[in-house]
């Protein structure tokens, strides 16, 4: 097992029947959320010599993370605490991987991608529309199948995101500028 410790809407993204065809542009809707990858600890199940884990998190487009072994592919990402993630935002290309693209993810829920180039948003809330977000300690993200019948499978970035902390303590609303953050507690 190898470690490392360390623009278009969800919508517009979906292909036919809800299945995800991804997008060119990594844009995350609103300023509400943050990355939280960097808190945490990367293991996969397999990789060949060079396409580890690190290729996850380098922000190259060019590089990759390939498995090596029979499926499911995992990707375990730990933290140390619980943290409240909202999305999984995955770089696939099937244009330039082919049958080493996945098909078939699953992590909460099973997802499709049909062919995709580009990033690939995965929701984490669950059907109920209060749950905006889950509260864990750990992710995995389970390869279960690629296109063309592949065995070995390329992701080439992995993000993941949560909701932004309130700057304020015990504070019910939200103040954006430095100034009302300043200001915003009695003595």
């Amino acid at each position: 097992m190898a470690t490392e410790s360390e623009g278009e809407e969800e919508t517009a993204a979906a292909g036919v029947g809800g299945k995800l065809t991804g997008s060119p542009q990594l844009a995350v809707d609103g300023g509400d959320l943050r990355e939280m990858a960097k808190k945490a600890a990367w293991s996969v199940s397999s990789c060949k010599p060079g396409n580890g884990v690190v290729a996850l998190r380098d922000d190259n487009l060019d590089t990759y993370w390939q498995s090596d072994g029979a499926q499911p592919h995992l990707v375990n990402i730990q933290f140390q605490r619980k943290l409240k993630l909202q999305l999984v935002v995955l770089y696939v290309d099937f244009k330039l991987d082919e049958s080493y693209t996945p098909s078939k993810i699953s992590e909460i829920k099973t997802v499709e991608l049909v062919k995709p180039v580009g990033w690939v948003h995965i929701s984490l809330s669950g059907t109920d529309p209060r749950e905006t977000f889950i509260h864990t300690f750990m992710l995995q993200l389970a390869i279960l199948s690629n296109h063309l019948n592949g065995r070995d499978t390329h992701v080439r970035q992995i993000k993941i995101f949560g909701p932004r902390p309130n700057p304020v303590p015990r504070q019910p609303f939200h103040f954006t500028s430095r100034e009302f953050i300043t200001y915003s507690t009695l003595r």
